[in-house]
């Protein structure tokens, strides 16, 4: 018999627990034993959980507890997850988390430290979809070229709402909020921060990548209206907010945005909270990895699709290389990456404003592909949309703080970037 101790048992803890005992038949005919939670723990023991296990409100009543093998930590935070997960490995329990966060800055610690000892992860990803498995083990044969992730639910449903009922960034924000989605200070998801935290855990399974959220591009939702949305539709492109992973000759590129996707591409149809994981190997070509991101039961499902394997045994390196063999690929400077680019800007509605910002463009060797004049609620003023040809991040951003300086752009000037 295998026992468990959870450690948080909040929505997606309680359906661990719920799932164990519920299925028990069946999840002891595949893992080979028997599983059982021994205990739980919550911060307050005056909350009904919904479930038939002993609780407590001390941590160190599981880390301590010698019976215990396998330590499931869903607490959230950074920090004193972090703390408890080292004693758990340095007693020799295996661990299974589905703690982004934590993964996000300490999963190359925690590899050390965990030397032989299960340390598990599947959850932390995109919920119930199995993409750690993917790339730590389907994938293995492939050097993998790119990676694309619908990685926030949150975001993609809002997304959704204002491409296909034109719904303002605003009135889709509150009715997330309404619905359980985001939270009252929804930057975590809308800023793009928990789509990186996962993003850095699938790059150091494909590259090896060692980089934290603060080493790399990241931008949210925010700046996104319904002119940016009329114009993705009119040129045949899709709004999402991915994390994408790029092999490229110089290193790869780790980066979260809106992105301009072609609406014909089989990660633009992935709408609502679902989210979806595109994955492109140098053998297999093109695979997609497509369910909930997020919910109690997906997550738990993770969660104990981990429990199973090291129960039957396979784990395997915790970030899929034997130390000392990674890709040794390294990051790519933000303003190296090069893409396309979509610009949004309002000018004077006179001639000789687009010969003086084509030619201020001209400069930094950026050259427009496409170009859309819409009327503003000023009569003097338009709307300026254009697409450019590749270009690097470094030129577009001095670009447009050149073009800021223009007497006829007035306001800020908007950008996302394209993918093709």
């Amino acid at each position: 018999m295998i026992k468990i101790g959870i450690l948080g048992v909040g929505t997606v803890g309680a359906s661990v627990a719920n799932i164990l005992s519920d299925n028990a038949d069946i999840i002891e005919a595949r893992a080979g034993k028997k599983i059982v939670v021994k205990s739980g723990v919550v911060k307050n023991l005056n909350k009904d959980r919904g479930v038939n296990i002993k609780l407590s409100d001390n941590p160190l009543d599981i880390i301590d507890d010698d019976e215990i093998d396998i330590v499931v930590e869903l607490m959230g935070g950074i920090e004193e997850p972090y703390k408890l997960v080292k004693e758990a490995l340095k007693r020799g329990k295996a661990v299974v988390t589905a703690n982004k966060a934590l993964l996000a800055y300490h999963r190359y610690e925690l590899q050390e430290l965990a030397g032989e000892t299960p340390l598990m992860y599947e959850a932390s990803t995109a919920g119930g979809i199995p993409i750690i498995g993917a790339l730590k083990n389907g994938l293995t044969a492939n050097h993998i070229e790119s990676i694309q992730g619908i990685m926030n639910g949150t975001t993609n449903y809002m997304l959704t709402k204002m491409i296909n009922e034109g719904a303002n960034y605003d009135e889709v924000l509150k009715e997330a909020q309404d619905l359980g989605y985001a939270e009252a200070d929804p930057t975590f998801d809308v800023g793009g921060f928990d789509a990186s935290h996962k993003l850095l855990i699938l790059a150091s399974l494909a590259y090896g990548i060692d980089a934290q959220p603060e080493d790399i591009l990241i931008e949210g939702i925010e700046n996104i209206n319904q002119t940016d949305v009329a114009f993705a539709k009119d040129f045949g492109y899709e709004i999402k907010l991915l994390g994408i992973a790029k092999k490229v000759e110089e290193g790869v590129e780790l980066r979260v945005h809106p992105t301009m996707i072609s609406s014909s591409s089989m990660i633009a149809k992935v709408d609502g909270v679902m989210n979806a994981v595109s994955v492109v190997g140098d053998k297999v070509g093109e695979t997609m990895y497509y369910g909930a991101g997020a919910g109690g039961d997906a997550t738990a499902s993770a969660v104990i699709s981990d429990i199973v394997d090291i129960v039957r045994g396979n784990t395997g390196p915790m970030l899929g290389y034997k130390r000392g063999l990674e890709g040794g690929f390294e990051l790519l400077p933000e303003e190296d990456i090069v893409t396309n680019y979509y610009l949004r800007m309002e000018v004077d509605d006179k001639s000789g404003v687009l010969a003086k910002i084509t030619k201020e463009l001209g400069e930094f060797d950026i050259s427009i592909e496409s170009m859309l004049q819409k009327a503003h609620r000023e009569e003097n003023h338009v709307k300026l949309l254009f697409t450019t040809h590749k270009c690097s991040e470094a030129k577009i951003q001095e670009a447009m703080l050149t073009l800021k300086k223009l007497d006829c752009v007035h306001g800020e000037i908007a950008m996302i970037r394209i993918e093709k």
